[in-house]
């Protein structure tokens, strides 16, 4: 009788400590490394088993801020025990304080071995300087950049903390484009590795 008792409370213990676990698992952080050129950081999330559609990618004060919701396939005939797989993965990473980039020229790939890879250009002091300042043929010089928004009048990213504009969308599994707003698939993406 004692010896029941002992193994009961041992399975209940057990299965207690399994159950927390497990929502432990639920949420991860996504491992990342930042990568920096001469002419651009370069910030890579592993994301296996993930699709375009299930990424969020945001740029906000220097940060980088990836949130992955990705579902499971479920087994006919299997009842889930441990759910050690998180579903809800979020992974950020901060550009150094002197980085001056291009957050509305970003780009995010989807790679066929299970990374995400956000490319944020730097800006080019030099082309910086000429953009923002052009002159008319009358000599007079105007400044394309007064009111921080850009040719589509669009807020600069990383001020407003929008959503990272990605060209035409993630890219998806085998180089597909997925356009984010209407979920239509595009043509090969070269940058896919």
């Amino acid at each position: 009788m004692i010896r029941e008792v002992g193994e009961s409370v041992s399975r209940v213990v057990l299965s207690g400590i399994g159950r927390a676990s497990s929502r432990v698992q639920e949420r991860k952080p996504l491992p990342t490394d930042l990568l920096e050129s001469d002419d651009a950081y370069l910030a890579v999330f592993d994301a296996p088993g993930v699709r375009a559609g299930d990424v969020d990618v945001r740029f906000e004060s220097d940060t980088l801020t990836v949130r992955i919701d990705r579902f499971r396939d479920l087994h006919d005939d299997y009842e889930m025990r441990f759910p050690g797989r998180g579903l809800s993965l979020t992974g950020s990473v901060a550009l150094p304080e002197s980085a001056d980039v291009e957050a509305d020229a970003a780009d995010a790939t989807l790679t066929q071995n299970g990374t995400l890879e956000v490319l944020i250009p730097k800006r080019n002091p030099d082309e910086e300087a000429d953009a923002a300042e052009e002159t008319t043929d009358d000599g007079m010089v105007v400044d394309d950049d007064a009111e921080g928004t850009d040719d589509e009048g669009h807020g600069a990213a990383d001020e407003a903390g929008e959503t990272v504009d990605t060209e035409g969308g993630a890219t998806g599994e085998e180089g597909e484009t997925t356009d984010e707003e209407d979920g239509t698939k595009g043509g090969e993406d070269e940058t896919n590795d």
